[in-house]
């Protein structure tokens, strides 16, 4: 007996729409507060769904890779000593033994026990930049983005810095995103330890989550459309 196939057996798996990015809009400041206007955020970066199966999978690898993999266990073959027969083959009653430096003997070889490795795990530069870009739109979406036109000091100092994130009204862990050139307020900030400062070049989804609040600058801020022509870091 034959049978029909239907057309939505045809039609195969449906795939899941995907929403749009959401137009959002951040106000500009300088380091006293005062507003310089409205400034809009690229929304492909922005305002995207957080997808957070990327988002743990790119920073399970970002903290694996961090693991230095040096610990080391000598083997029986490079613990020193153990040259000799510990006894006789045969007539002693005991098991025979070729040397005391088995992993069963006190001061022996470790059987196997770890060894220098990598423990880095591959992850695709589309999977990285999805959750780079899944994270801001989290803190995006929780108005947790700050955007100020430059840091301004010639001198590195922390009560500048103070009192730029009190202006700012900036509470819980900051991080700063900084330019090659922020050299003073990446000086400025580092006595601070709730405060973390990071390259723009050098962003990932894990700074990000683990931040309260995350600071751009205009050269910083990705997808910028007033970002300097040339400027490696925009």
């Amino acid at each position: 007996m034959s049978t029909t196939a239907t057309p939505s057996a045809l039609r195969g798996p449906v795939r899941k729409e995907r929403l749009q990015p959401t137009e959002r809009q951040i106000t500009r400041r300088d380091v006293t507060g005062a507003e310089l206007g409205e400034v809009p955020l690229e929304p492909t970066i922005f305002g995207i769904v957080p997808n957070e199966a990327v988002l743990h999978q790119v920073v399970t690898a970002q903290l694996a890779a961090a693991r230095s993999g040096t610990q080391a266990t000598k083997t029986r073959a490079e613990v020193r000593g153990g040259g000799a027969k510990p006894h006789r083959q045969k007539g002693t009653g005991r098991a025979r033994q070729g040397s005391t430096r088995a992993p069963h003997f006190s001061g022996g070889g470790v059987a196997l026990g770890p060894k220098p490795r990598s423990y880095r795990q591959r992850t695709p530069k589309k999977m990285v930049r999805l959750a780079l870009y899944s994270a801001l739109s989290d803190r995006a979406a929780d108005e947790r983005i700050v955007l100020i036109d430059r840091w301004p000091w010639e001198l590195p100092k922390t009560k500048d810095a103070l009192a730029a994130l009190d202006a700012l009204d900036l509470g819980g862990r900051v991080l700063a995103v900084l330019s090659h050139d922020d050299v003073v307020a990446d000086r400025s900030f580092s006595n601070l330890s709730e405060v973390d400062t990071v390259l723009s070049s050098e962003l990932c989804a894990y700074d990000v989550l683990r931040s309260d609040w995350v600071v751009f600058t205009d050269r910083t801020l990705p997808g910028a459309t007033n970002a300097e022509e040339g400027d490696p870091d925009a």
